[in-house]
């Protein structure tokens, strides 16, 4: 599956695409799949636990 307008690959989570989630909340949709590079391929992600727990709290902090 390739990037697009629907789908975004990020090697690792940087605070900054809090951006794309907004913007996906606010249309169709989207999936933002971290550790895999630009062309889908698996790179990994470092500690994945805590980007699990990690992620919705800031996205709630960023929207509230």
């Amino acid at each position: 599956m390739a990037e697009s307008q629907n789908t975004e690959y990020k090697e690792s989570w940087r605070d900054e695409y809090l951006k794309w989630v907004c913007g996906f909340a606010n249309v169709q949709g989207g999936c933002i799949y971290i550790g895999l590079d630009d062309n889908g391929k698996i790179v990994g992600a470092a500690d994945c636990k805590k980007l699990l727990e990690d992620i919705p709290n800031k996205n709630h902090s960023h929207t509230a």
